[in-house]
């Protein structure tokens, strides 16, 4: 009761109150899209690129045990859905990718912050600058091979690179490994300006996300989609766990590694599928039941971890 009071209910109250917010109309469309566009465009990248360039630990190990159970789920996704739910290649790649990508940047940073502090942001830096860099590529190649078979691949790679480099959460971690590998020193006055941006972004970006979710169904393709939410909410973060615990990895570093892998479906998720027009709404609605579910999934990990 104490983690749920402590950490996970103001992070979901916050989501709560985005979410009240954009159904009474309190807040704009125009207005949410300004404060998204700030989050994801300023206020993270500033909070990235900080956590990048202060002197942190080597996340390598902890991002091996992350990704090789999130591509394990990927892959058990995908099979599943083309095997047992019989879903066109597009269909079962979002179906995958909803099942695999998680919400690392709204949800996983203020969470991974409220409960392990710098430390932890510091271990999870090493997931968030892979996770659009692996996932959002791979979903591009199967969404693009499903939507044009006979698409060349210098195509294909084109479309994926162009993807991943229009996003300004991959290219923040990027630009702060660069920094921070090649010795430079960044400036007191920059060094403030990033902390102070950056502290802006997880509350705004909490806000941003409930007030999005009105935007989602989950009376649509629910069966499916909680199928879906399941895949994502227990078994990821159990495939990480495993794989944590044979590599040896210590407890603060496996703690984040789980987490990680337990947040909800990301909205990034919705928008490849609507982009191929392959599972959206399904897509919509496990964004919606995994955000409402991993409340309670969340409070039991963090209260076992």
């Amino acid at each position: 009761m104490h983690t749920l009071l402590n950490v996970v209910a103001p992070i979901f109250l916050l989501i709560g109150i985005g979410y009240i917010s954009a159904r009474q109309k309190w807040i704009s469309e125009e207005a949410l899209r300004g404060m998204t566009d700030f989050v994801f465009r300023l206020a993270m990248p500033c909070l990235l690129i900080n956590g990048a360039t202060s002197p942190h630990p080597n996340g390598g190990p902890t991002a091996f045990a992350f990704f090789t159970g999130c591509l394990t789920a990927y892959a058990l996704a995908l099979l599943l859905s083309r095997v047992a739910l019989r879903m066109k290649l597009g269909e079962g790649g979002t179906f995958a990718l909803n099942a695999a990508f998680g919400n690392t940047g709204m949800i996983g940073i203020p969470l991974v912050i409220a409960a392990y502090g710098q430390a932890g942001l510091s271990q999870l830096l090493a997931i968030i600058g892979l996770h659009s860099l692996i996932l959002l590529p791979l979903g591009t190649v199967v969404g693009e091979i499903a939507h044009n078979a006979r698409a060349p691949i210098g195509a294909i790679a084109k479309s994926t690179f162009l993807s991943v480099l229009k996003n300004p959460i991959v290219m923040a971690v990027l630009a702060g490994f660069v920094i921070y590998q090649s010795g430079l020193e960044v400036p007191s006055v920059l060094r403030r300006f990033l902390e102070t941006t950056g502290m802006a972004g997880p509350p705004v970006a909490l806000f941003c996300l409930g007030a999005s979710l009105l935007a989602f169904d989950a009376r649509r393709d629910w069966p499916s989609a909680l199928l879906c939410t399941a895949l994502k909410l227990l078994l990821m973060p159990a495939l990480v766990w495993l794989v944590a615990w044979a590599i040896g990895l210590p407890q603060l570093p496996t703690a984040v590694a789980v987490l990680a892998a337990a947040m909800p479906t990301g909205a990034n998720a919705f928008f490849m599928a609507r982009r191929y027009a392959a599972g959206a709404d399904r897509s919509g609605a496990t964004v919606l039941l995994s955000t409402i579910i991993s409340v309670g999934t969340l409070a039991f990990l963090l209260a076992v971890l």
